[in-house]
């Protein structure tokens, strides 16, 4: 995928798009440009894939519901593959190749009726090549938002 300009009006574009819902027209005048540049871009980010607009939760205030990390251990230096693969189990919302201790960092949504238990013993045991996990609940997050994939 090539890769995007990001220039200071893309920027400053994205960074009027923490509120999601602020119309283009505002952010033009903000920025001195006209909306349909604005416009413009927002399309042409996220057609490149440099940009995606959801709407996000936090799972604090959804009952029965949470975010942990996981850190993944593996058998394999070949982790890019094995990111990839993690990324498509269930409730797995993004999955970072790290340094460290760990060679994968998880953040996983649970919900009241697909828990710890059911991602490590329906999902992760499908996974070749993993030498240790562990889990790190959230019991409080800051500016932590997510999107609803349960």
């Amino acid at each position: 995928m090539k890769k995007l300009d990001l220039d200071e009006t893309n920027l400053a574009i994205i960074k009027e798009l923490r509120q999601g819902r602020k119309p283009f027209k505002k952010i033009a005048d903000k920025l001195g440009v006209t909306e349909n540049t604005v416009r413009s871009r927002v399309n042409k980010m996220a057609e490149g894939g440099l940009l995606e607009i959801t709407g996000q939760v936090d799972l604090e205030q959804i009952s029965g519901h949470q975010a942990v990390f996981i850190g993944v251990k593996l058998k394999t230096t070949d982790l890019f593959n094995k990111g990839r693969e993690f990324s498509k189990l269930k409730g797995v919302v993004s999955v970072s190749v790290v340094t460290g201790r760990y060679d994968l960092m998880l953040m996983v949504a649970f919900n009241e009726e697909y828990g710890l238990k059911e991602f490590y013993t329906q999902e992760v045991a499908g996974v070749e090549d993993v030498q240790s996990l562990e889990t790190f609940v959230i019991y409080k997050g800051y500016n932590l938002k997510l999107p609803y994939i349960l």
